[in-house]
Order: structure tokens, then sequence, then C-alpha cells
């Protein structure tokens, strides 16, 4: 049931484009895996090989100290509505830090280049396999829109508490890994 390519198709990013949420995941050689759900309105298919996301501060930093260590990731979706469906891509991910060079780019390419302040860094992955599996055991969900929650929250921080938060909370993995994430 399952099928390998070697990129995303027409059919596979009309799928990518019609799901709400996908979930990333990503090891370093030792300590903890980690998988973290993602909203795809922040989901960008950069081409056929090469997909991106715009990652928010959060109470973790997980992905960008794992690939620091081990670039492995996978990003995968899944249909939770429609026909059966699970789309995984495999690949190299790395991670561009708020204004740098590398984020700045992709912003302006990809993001019309804005940002909300909330915004921490772009992970990009480099896609070297897309599998579908066919989804049987998902259960059907009814999608009731995106949470406010991270949004409201940052929109009432100044720019320095931000700041603060993101040295206090983003720069060490659970495990102690370096996540890369330098001052603001």
């Amino acid at each position: 049931m399952a099928e390998q390519f070697d990129c995303l198709s027409d059919k596979h990013q009309d799928f990518l484009s019609r799901q709400n949420i996908f979930f990333t995941g990503a090891a370093a050689p030792t300590g903890r895996v980690n998988i973290s759900p993602r909203p795809t309105d922040v989901f960008r298919i950069i081409n056929a090989n090469q997909v991106a996301y715009l990652d928010y501060i959060g109470s973790g930093n997980e992905t960008a100290a794992l690939t620091r260590l081990s670039p492995r990731m996978t990003i995968m979706t899944c249909a939770f509505d429609g026909p059966p469906r699970i789309l995984r891509l495999y690949g190299q991910g790395s991670v561009h830090q708020r204004d740098t060079p590398e984020y700045n780019a992709l912003l302006d390419a990809h993001y019309d280049g804005t940002a909300p302040r909330n915004a921490r860094q772009i992970v990009v992955l480099d896609i070297d396999l897309v599998q579908t599996s066919c989804g049987y055991g998902v259960p059907l969900f009814d999608y009731q829109g995106e949470r406010e929650n991270l949004t409201r929250w940052a929109d009432h921080k100044s720019d320095a508490e931000l700041a603060d938060y993101r040295r206090l909370k983003n720069t060490t993995s659970i495990d102690g890994f370096d996540t890369g994430l330098t001052g603001a």
C-alpha cells in the first residue's frame, strides 16, 4: 500500500495544500526523539524537493537543537477528512534563525517579506524521499479553526520580553543540546 517517490508530484502538492496540520520529527544520535505539530498556514513548498515552514516561539526549540546534531528530519501529514492518506517527507533539515541572510531571503521569497513578531526561525527540509500510505487507521476529525493563543500571547509582550523568553526557553533542548539560537 505504501508508495515511494523521489520528489513531490503535483498530486502530493495538492494533498499538502488541503491539510490543516503537519508534524515534524527529528532526533539526535542520543537523547529524545521529538515530534511537533505545526499549522499548515506557515508551510511552503519551495520546489519538488524542498519545503519550509515559518517556526514560532514555543516552550522549547527541539527541532533546532536536534537538526544541529543530526539533520535527519521527517515531515508528516495525514487526512483527517475525505479519502484516507498519509504523506511523509524524509530528508535533511536546516534551521535559519530570524534576521540572518538565509532567513530574510526565504521570508522575502515565500512569505511576502513579512513575519509575525513571534516568528523565531524558518525550518527547511531538503527532501530525498516522499512516501504515501493508506491512512486507513487515521480517525476522522472536524477542523474548527486555528488557536489564536500564541499570537495573542506574543502581542502582549514587548520586543525585549520576547527576546528574553527566547533566551530563557529556546536556546537549549530538554536534553541540554544547543539550539543555535543566539540573542534575540
